[in-house]
């Protein structure tokens, strides 16, 4: 409806794009970009980018985990920076007047842990607890470092992260990335009805 409105030009077209989007639009945009790569003979990775960074600053000197052409990884650095920077726009300057819409279960559960839901964005997404989620802070900084390293160092030992493995892995019938993906469900599982729990109940 919203895109009618748009191209009829009774609606904006910044007001169609800040507005949160079915969740079958991003698995349309997904599967084709998996298969342009796919016919294009590549697969899809995000984490493997933090490998060619290496790769440029140059440890392929002292490792040769990290000597290999470059050329080839090009399209991933432009794609992974595009992602960056497609983000940085989408949350600075294509935010919605109103907060995300999530089931009012979801906003009882996340108050018992005391994330709060806003009213307005002004008040933030409300999703995670400022106290440890704001770079203002030495405590969320060290989170933020050592939780990045922990998500870096995994997913180069699991060879692929979560758009490697389930995405293309999965899509190419690959048994290793299902296996995989199996555990990443029970890491999501045990962190949200275990961990979590601990952490902020």
């Amino acid at each position: 409806m919203m895109l009618l409105n748009v191209i009829n030009g009774s609606g904006s077209f910044w007001s169609f794009i800040s507005q949160p989007w079915h969740w079958s639009v991003s698995g349309v945009a997904i599967a084709l970009i998996l298969f342009l790569l796919t016919w294009m003979g590549r697969s899809f990775g995000v984490s493997t980018a933090f490998k060619n960074i290496c790769a440029v600053a140059g440890a392929g000197k002292r490792f040769s985990f990290f000597d290999f052409d470059l050329k080839n990884e090009y399209w991933r650095m432009t794609f992974v920076a595009g992602s960056i920077l497609g983000g940085f726009i989408a949350a600075y300057f294509l935010q919605s007047p109103d907060p995300i819409d999530i089931s009012e279960a979801t906003i009882t559960h996340l108050k018992d842990w005391n994330i709060n839901y806003p009213t307005t964005v002004d008040e933030g997404t409300g999703y995670l607890p400022e106290g440890l989620y704001n770079f203002m802070n030495p405590k969320g900084v060290i989170l933020a470092i050592v939780g990045g390293f922990l998500v870096g160092f995994g997913a180069r030992y699991g060879d692929g992260c979560t758009s490697g493995h389930a995405i293309s892995g999965l899509s190419h019938l690959q048994l290793p990335s299902l296996i995989t993906v199996i555990g990443f469900f029970i890491g999501g599982l045990l962190m949200t009805h275990v961990l979590m729990p601990m952490i902020f109940g």
